[in-house]
């Protein structure tokens, strides 16, 4: 086994295309009750163009390797590690600014952490899948405690997130209103969206009261959605933002809606991958992969996220497959 990797540092903040090298690094070993595993895809996730940027520098010491999706295979267990066996095929969401991150050939990770991956999904798609979904799960299933019969909001429904909220709003028996392009209608309902509304095209607030108000509201895309979110609450309604708010924003409104707020900063977690891949297994949740590059083009996949909701930027997620997609 080589003893040495190929990965991606991010070496200062600022552009896409000034701030990564493709460098030579040693290969990470097991510690006790953890897994060096091969990594064969990752992804490129908002989180990482913020912390390109420097907006996460006090949480980042340059040079450093980011990323936080896996699939892959175990190479190696470290001392007490039994859950898994060399050849196991995993994925999982590695811990947010907490030692390397993925864009690398190999990672090690806390078992406890990993589950198998889906026997329906590719390592791309798994890679895909893992942070937008660990996310959903715990914004809808835990936070929001989504019951079957309720109305969900998802803003950005055509997203990498919002397009698997999408799907797991449906997979917990809801009616699902999102905001997507008029171009996007189509494809979100094909999701299992049962109302698309062009936020494009005008206020979307009136038609969701149209509707009847929503028992939920996930926030995909910031802005004022916070502030405007009890305009189109049912009573005792509940909102999850999953994005950073920096400006401070009025929620008095809230209160005359007994509306509740949940701000979610997701944590990595065994338990919530096997609730999501068990939704895979069903055939009721599936990733959405609108690019795939390989290693060396990280910075490319960066540009391209960055490119925001234009005809450029793919739907969905995207992965990055190491080695390249051809040998995955």
């Amino acid at each position: 086994m080589p003893t040495s990797m190929r990965a991606v540092e991010l070496v200062r903040f600022g552009d896409a295309d000034t701030s990564f090298a493709l460098r030579e690094l040693p290969r990470p070993a097991p510690g006790p009750g953890q897994l060096l595993v091969r990594v064969l895809a990752t992804s490129v996730n908002p989180l990482d163009l913020q912390t390109r940027r420097g907006d996460y520098r006090d949480q980042v010491a340059l040079p450093a390797v980011i990323g936080n999706d896996v699939s892959g295979v175990v190479v190696e267990a470290g001392p007490g590690a039994d859950d898994f066996q060399p050849g196991d095929e995993v994925w999982y969401l590695a811990p947010i600014f907490a030692g390397q991150g993925t864009y690398a050939e190999f990672h090690v990770v806390d078992q406890a952490l990993v589950a198998r991956k889906p026997a329906r999904l590719s390592h791309v798609e798994a890679a895909g899948l893992a942070l937008v979904g660990v996310t959903v799960w715990e914004a809808l299933a835990e936070r929001a405690g989504v019951r079957a019969g309720e109305r969900v909001l998802v803003h950005g429904g055509a997203g990498g997130v919002g397009s698997v909220a999408v799907q797991i709003a449906v997979a917990l028996g809801a009616e699902v209103v999102t905001t997507a392009r008029a171009r996007d209608h189509e494809f979100v309902t094909g999701l299992g969206a049962d109302v698309a509304i062009d936020f494009s095209a005008g206020d979307y607030a009136p038609r969701v009261r149209e509707l009847g108000g929503a028992d939920v509201v996930l926030d995909t895309v910031g802005g004022d959605t916070l502030s405007r979110s009890p305009e189109v609450l049912a009573g005792q309604g509940r909102v999850v933002s999953i994005v950073d708010t920096p400006e401070p924003q009025n929620l008095l409104a809230a209160w005359g809606v007994n509306a509740t707020y949940h701000f979610l900063f997701v944590s990595p977690g065994r338990a919530k991958l096997e609730a999501l891949g068990r939704l895979v297994e069903q055939d009721e949740v599936r990733p959405v992969i609108g690019a795939v590059l390989p290693l060396d083009e990280v910075a490319q996949a960066h540009a391209l996220l960055e490119g925001g909701t234009g005809r450029g930027r793919p739907r969905g997620k995207i992965a990055i497959a190491v080695p390249p997609q051809d040998e995955t």
